[in-house]
């Protein structure tokens, strides 16, 4: 495992659970170690998008563990020549069966808009995401597909019992705070989801006497660190710039002149 694909998985990792409670969700979240102690450099992680590569960290994670017994993961659920959709993982936990779905999130505390429902104000940077919409999503059509007519043959093929199954959530993500505003209260969501916050394109020159770093995607995971090439405001303005007309809002690393460093988005909206 090279550098970068272990401080992305350390990053993973570290990142709690969006709650810990039953409010959000009648699914439970399971219990991974928030520091992974062993992590085998011959192992090699395949995928190049984000979710993905968290799946995969998320299957190393529970393989390690003596309790876990594997059966499948990705299982996709084929309706003829379509497919229905996927299953994250199966697997055995105690000799129990476990139905897992996975999320990892970036969501962002919505000024623009007024909503009654407190879990209605997390959003995407890019405004096209939401977490009422996931849950919805979760909730509607990802477990429920473990009870579609279509799924029966594939538990048969791998010997699970769907009566005695329990489906669980492995939902992770890193929440991320109005910058005039960063006391907001966001119960029932776990506070220690809280990476940072966010400013519109339109006040960056508050960061005048900054530093900057701009990870890719992959590296929304990371936790923010020094080792990076840092840019002054001037060059990363240009960067920042192209990205606002593309209606995208980049995740940014700052640091300012006592070393200290935040992770933050540059909001387009």
């Amino acid at each position: 495992m090279d550098l970068i694909t272990k401080l992305r998985y350390q990053g993973y990792a570290a990142t709690p659970p969006l709650w810990t409670n039953t409010i959000v969700s009648q699914f439970k979240q399971i219990e991974l170690v928030l520091k992974p102690q062993n992590l085998d450099d011959s192992i090699a992680f395949k995928n190049h998008r984000l979710g993905k590569l968290v799946e995969e960290f998320v299957f190393n994670q529970l393989q390690q563990q003596d309790a876990v017994s594997w059966v499948c993961d990705n299982l996709q659920i084929q309706n003829g020549k379509q497919t229905a959709g996927e299953i994250d993982a199966l697997y055995y936990y105690e000799n129990k069966p476990i139905h897992l779905e996975i999320v990892y999130k970036f969501y962002l505390y919505d000024t623009l808009e007024s909503y009654i429902k407190p879990l209605s104000y997390w959003i995407g940077p890019n405004r096209k995401d939401s977490l009422l919409y996931k849950l919805d999503k979760l909730h509607t059509k990802q477990f429920p597909l473990l009870y579609n007519e279509l799924t029966k043959p594939y538990l048969e093929t791998y010997n699970v019992n769907i009566k005695i199954i329990t489906q669980k959530l492995c939902f992770k993500a890193q929440l991320f705070l109005p910058y005039n505003n960063r006391t907001i209260d966001i119960s029932p969501l776990n506070c220690d989801c809280i990476a940072g916050y966010y400013i519109s394109f339109s006040k960056i020159e508050l960061f005048i006497n900054f530093e900057f770093y701009i990870p890719k995607k992959l590296d929304w995971l990371v936790e923010p660190h020094s080792n990076v090439d840092w840019m002054h405001y001037s060059a990363s303005l240009i960067i920042l710039e192209s990205e606002f007309k593309n209606q995208r809002s980049p995740m940014v690393w700052l640091k300012n002149s006592e070393s200290q460093i935040s992770k933050s988005f540059i909001i387009w909206w």
